[in-house]
């Protein structure tokens, strides 16, 4: 297909002009969550849920002391 490295250069050249230098590395890592995905469904595994970033049992927050309070006379 590529008969030589020019044919390398020459295609990242317009891929770079046609995505721009910030995307190539969104492009990349889409790529790549895709290729992963693509793997663990051919070998069957079933993915466990996402965990979610809260911890399972939250810290309880602690109420906060009240100021004393004046009685009116």
């Amino acid at each position: 297909m590529f008969e030589s490295p020019w044919h390398l250069l020459i295609l990242g050249v317009v891929i770079l002009v046609l995505f721009g230098g910030r995307k190539i590395p969104e492009v990349m890592k889409g790529l790549g969550q895709g290729v992963r995905e693509f793997k663990e469904g051919m070998r069957g595994d079933q993915a466990q849920p996402a965990q979610t970033s809260q911890p399972v049992n939250p810290p309880v927050a602690a109420t906060p002391a009240s100021a004393p309070v004046e009685e009116k006379k």
